[in-house]
């Protein structure tokens, strides 16, 4: 048992040696290529057209996504937007409907009486108006639930698809100038290109797969999405309806109670007057009107000074005759 040997022949230890040392530098060289990818890909430089023609299907796939996560965020604004002036609408409407009501109640005549009838069917539709927050609140969360667990998880895959990408098109450059400067004669650039080669076929593998989960995750994305919204737009309608129903009942009913009654002629002010702007107007016109007679005067002076010069010249012509 002292003298058994126990230990790996030198060759085989050289070329473990060797295959480790290679690994080292493939895995360095693999960094590079990739790394140089992301650059071109950065700085937009031109690639291969046919390497981008192949993915054509997939970019399109991808404006669908990036096109579906833009306009969820845009429809959660706008919801917002909606209740915020929902809301003030109803508490303007609220207001003026008060409003009426307590003018309607101190006026004695039809008048009043229309008033009062006006005032209640606008406090009613404000409060009505307000039954359409149920469905956008609603519509909010399910949107947001959408963008947060659908988009993200498809979010996700497409991040690390183009990362795969970028390995494999980083592995065809990688591939493109080894064979440049390959020479079929020597066994040792055989043998890398053979190993390049494996790299490449190891990539376009994993890219294919990742390809095809994310133009599936975005055709079941874009599906769901249009499920979501005519599920929950549906109930929208229907109150949006049954808001319009009941408001045109009440307004018609008031229409048609108070046929018949005089109607008033309103004229509306568009500037408000105050006395000193009065006053100024009354000075204005004064001093206009005795510039006019001052300028009257002067005219008849001045006739009658060209009438007397006429006749002293008329008479010294006589005594000269």
């Amino acid at each position: 048992m002292e003298g058994a040997n126990y230990g790996y022949s030198q060759d085989y230890l050289d070329r473990f040696i060797q295959s480790q040392d290679s690994s080292v530098v493939n895995k360095f060289q693999q960094k590079y290529w990739k790394t140089k990818q992301t650059l071109i890909k950065v700085t937009g430089k031109k690639e291969d057209e046919h390497v981008v023609a192949s993915d054509a299907d997939l970019d399109g796939k991808l404006e669908v996504f990036h096109s579906i996560q833009r306009t969820c965020m845009e429809l959660l604004k706008v919801i917002e937007q909606y209740q915020r002036r929902i809301c003030f609408l109803s508490q303007e409407e609220n207001e003026l409907g008060r409003f009426l009501r307590s003018q309607g109640s101190q006026d004695k005549t039809r008048a009043g009486k229309i008033m009062q009838a006006t005032g209640k069917a606008l406090c009613f539709s404000s409060q009505q108006r307000l039954a359409l927050r149920n469905p956008l609140c609603r519509l909010y969360q399910e949107v947001e639930t959408f963008r947060y667990r659908a988009i993200s998880d498809t979010w996700l895959t497409v991040n690390r698809m183009e990362q795969s990408r970028t390995e494999y098109r980083g592995a065809l450059l990688w591939m493109k100038d080894i064979s440049q400067e390959l020479d079929p004669d020597t066994h040792k650039q055989m043998e890398k290109f053979r190993k390049v080669q494996a790299q490449v076929r190891t990539t376009k593998t994993g890219f294919d797969k990742l390809k095809n989960d994310v133009c599936q995750k975005v055709d079941l994305l874009g599906a769901s999405r249009c499920n979501l919204l005519s599920h929950v737009l549906t109930t929208y309608q229907t109150t949006l309806l049954h808001f319009w129903e009941k408001t045109s009942h009440t307004m018609a009913a008031i229409h048609e109670s108070f046929k018949g009654c005089q109607h008033y002629e309103f004229s509306t002010l568009k500037t408000l007057q105050g006395p000193m702007d009065k006053l100024a107007k009354k000075k204005g016109r004064k001093k206009i009107k005795a510039n006019a007679t001052d300028g009257k005067k002067a005219e008849t002076t001045d006739d009658q000074l060209i009438s007397l010069v006429n006749e002293s010249t008329s008479d010294k012509t006589r005594e000269g005759n």
